[in-house]
């Protein structure tokens, strides 16, 4: 959010800084109402005030409009399929970011899960309540959000311990072999610092995968996978297939933006969170989701022969 604000101070925000009642009262992080506070001029009953000012109750708050931005509405909340009092699963739209970040601040999911009153988990750190792992901005699927800090520390141990299971279906260019493994650490890549590579040095991870379905396309050969992560690094299905030559379709970033992608009407990354299992980390039951992709990859498959493929993916070691 970065329209003008304007509140009266309750009891609950006597004693509290500014940018902490800001926070609250306009479902920000503490850190972004703080930038907010810092780019315009606030006023506590008609005088100017700083971040750390503390309020008392009954006082008036007015923070204008940052110069040049306009309001950002938070996005819907995306569907649910799983939730109780300490964690929720949810079904992410392609093109939406899981946490404020450069450039989003207000069309985040932590934003829509603030608007929609979930609780969320402090652990995770002012930006990132309750975000134990991501999904890329145009990766849809499966996410997992702790909303106790409880849940949030299990998950987490969880993830550490590599007992998470995650099953992405990928649709790449080429016939990858039935079986294999990448394991290559990725990094920032120095050619392109807004990218990763497989680079030495980089930070250790491991993708298996498993070909599903490979059709002939014109005159270009695709393929569904199924990928599971050791590991969870940025980007990290992307560089891995890249590395082997068999980049995700629609996806320019890492070269699978070409023919074959254009053919199938592919819209966006080809890649879908289609299955996530981890045990309760508060209750020990198991938690066992499947989503089927949507439709912006469904008639992709579809088009390719290969609609039932993702059924297969999820049933595969």
């Amino acid at each position: 959010m970065s329209g003008p604000l304007s509140f009266v101070a309750g009891t609950s925000d006597a004693g509290e800084r500014l940018d902490v009642a800001v926070a609250a009262h306009a479902a920000l992080s503490r850190s972004a109402a703080a930038r907010w506070i810092d780019a315009v001029e606030v006023t506590v009953d008609g005088a100017p005030a700083r971040r750390s000012a503390l309020l008392g109750a009954g006082q008036r708050v007015v923070l204008p409009a940052i110069p040049g931005h306009e309001p950002v509405e938070a996005p819907p909340l995306p569907p649910v399929r799983f939730r109780d009092e300490h964690l929720l699963v949810l079904a992410k739209p392609a093109g939406l970011v899981v946490h404020p970040g450069a450039g989003h601040h207000g069309d985040t999911l932590v934003d829509a899960l603030r608007t929609a009153g979930v609780p969320l988990a402090p652990a995770g750190g002012e930006d990132r309540p309750g975000i134990v792992h991501r999904l890329d901005r145009d990766t849809s699927g499966l996410l997992v959000v702790a909303s106790t800090d409880a849940a949030h520390a299990g998950l987490v141990e969880q993830l550490r311990e590599r007992s998470v299971q995650r099953r992405y279906l990928a649709l790449v260019r080429g016939t990858p072999p039935p079986r294999g493994t990448v394991d290559a650490p990725i990094g920032r890549d120095p050619a392109d610092r807004q990218r990763f590579a497989c680079v030495s040095g980089g930070k250790p991870a491991r993708t298996h995968f498993t070909t599903i379905a490979s059709r002939r396309i014109g005159d270009h050969d695709v393929s569904v996978l199924a990928c599971r992560l050791e590991t969870g690094r940025t980007h990290q299905i992307r560089v891995h297939l890249r590395a082997i030559d068999h980049p995700v379709l629609g996806d320019p970033r890492y070269g699978g933006d070409g023919a074959a992608a254009q053919l199938l009407g592919v819209p966006r990354v080809a890649l879908h969170a289609a299955r996530l299992a981890f045990t309760h980390p508060v209750l020990g039951t198991p938690v066992d989701l499947v989503e089927p992709p949507p439709d912006d990859l469904a008639g992709p498959l579809e088009l390719g022969g290969m609609g039932d493929a993702w059924q297969e993916a999820l049933r595969s070691d």
